[in-house]
């Protein structure tokens, strides 16, 4: 499951521009499964305010605000555009077999297999054409693609993730000009 993190937890949505005029709001649910957003009871915003989801069809939803109260007009959901909603690590389902919260990943000591440290995972991308992870070290920073060939073991016990970098390209020539590019490998 790809799930952000940050200070203030998790990140489980990002409320979206208003929905018709009754308060309604679009949605974007950070994780792979937007019923989360809801079943998850009461989230934090940033500034540590709980709030309610209540969806209302496909990526529409109402919310409730700590005191019970629902954002009821257009303009007050409009105040709320870009509000980012957490949940603590604790609240959130246990990861399926060979499944993994971004949360987790993150911090892990990333070691070759060798044992080589290569660094600390810094930050999980997920841009939709596949998750990539982040590893900076004392000595480079590289971003691997987080499959199996180039992520072969994650121990979150242990703390580390075994990481084979693929096989790096050279590139030769000007990206941005009409001639031929050149990629050695």
């Amino acid at each position: 499951m790809s799930v952000p993190a940050s200070q203030h937890g998790v990140l489980i949505a990002t409320v979206g521009r208003p929905h018709g005029v009754r308060g309604l709001v679009r949605l974007h649910a950070a994780t792979e499964d937007a019923a989360l957003a809801e079943a998850l009871g009461p989230l934090r915003d940033e500034q540590g305010r709980m709030w309610r989801v209540e969806w209302r069809g496909a990526g529409i939803a109402a919310l409730v605000d700590g005191n019970g109260s629902v954002v009821s007009d257009r303009d007050e959901a409009a105040k709320l555009v870009n509000l980012k909603l957490f949940a603590a690590r604790d609240q959130l389902p246990e990861a399926e077999e060979d499944e993994f919260y971004h949360v987790d990943l993150v911090g892990l000591r990333a070691i070759s297999a060798q044992g080589e440290e290569l660094g600390v995972v810094k930050l999980v991308h997920d841009y939709g054409a596949g998750v990539s992870l982040e590893i900076v070290g004392a000595a480079r920073e590289m971003i691997v693609p987080f499959t199996v060939a180039c992520v072969p073991e994650i121990d979150l016990a242990g703390g580390t993730v075994t990481v084979i970098p693929p096989a790096e390209i050279e590139v030769e020539g000007d990206l941005s000009a009409d001639e031929s590019v050149t990629v050695r490998q």
